[in-house]
């Protein structure tokens, strides 16, 4: 019997053939298919946004056919609150219509933090920590203004921490931007009390003998030599 039709004589590459068609056929509708999808060909040009408010910026990007998503919301005193202080990609850009566009918030209010997280919120924060791992922690933890004040005490250790005027306490949030000031032990206590006592000391070592009448009041006082003293330094307290 004789077997007509060429895929009858040739199954094998008759087979191979139809395989590379489907395969070339496959090839072409994803490549179209993602060419639509990506609008393979198109571009469009980022506007710039920057130095913008968070509203203004969204209606410009939404009309040029954008998305937008904030990325992040950052804090600087330099900046606007509620401005973009950056975007990604940069503007004039050329990108793919609809491309989401990356923004960076100045923040309405800046960042609070705890300075001191030891579970005792009647406490005073930093208390009794070190000067140099005190001011280590602050700057750790963003602040900028610190000022430093000594008081009369025995170390070098933390008396009070005042955030804007205020003593700061263990568990409380404060602004990065408040103005700071460390009151800090000085480590001199030792020394004035050792100089005040050196002071007092000759006023109960008199071993002379006055003259007394019984006519003079027994109030009446006798001069005693008077000892210099060094200077003391001088402290500034609240």
């Amino acid at each position: 019997m004789k077997k007509d039709g060429f895929i009858a004589r040739h199954p094998v590459l008759a087979n191979f053939i139809i395989i590379i068609l489907i395969a070339v056929a496959g090839i072409g509708i994803v490549y179209f298919s993602f060419a639509i999808f990506t609008r393979h060909g198109e571009s469009a040009v980022v506007p710039g946004v920057e130095k913008m408010s968070y509203t203004q910026a969204i209606e410009i990007l939404h009309a040029k056919g954008f998305n937008v998503d904030i990325r992040d919301s950052l804090y600087k005193e330099d900046e606007k609150p509620g401005y973009v202080i950056e975007q990604f990609p940069k503007s004039n850009s050329v990108v793919k219509p609809g491309r989401k566009i990356f923004l960076y918030i100045n923040a309405v209010h800046p960042k609070e933090v705890i300075i001191d997280d030891d579970n005792n919120p009647r406490e005073d924060a930093l208390k009794s920590t070190s000067f140099r791992q005190g001011k280590a922690r602050l700057e750790e933890l963003g602040f900028k203004n610190i000022r430093v004040v000594k008081v009369l005490g025995e170390n070098d250790c933390i008396s009070k921490i005042f955030a804007n005027g205020k003593v700061v306490k263990k568990m409380q949030k404060v602004p990065v931007n408040a103005k700071i000031v460390m009151e800090v032990f000085d480590g001199n206590l030792e020394a004035v009390r050792d100089s005040l006592q050196n002071d007092i000391d000759p006023l109960f070592s008199i071993d002379q003998d006055y003259p007394t009448d019984d006519n003079q009041n027994s109030s009446e006082t006798y001069p005693v030599e008077e000892t210099e003293s060094s200077e003391s330094e001088s402290y500034e307290y609240y």
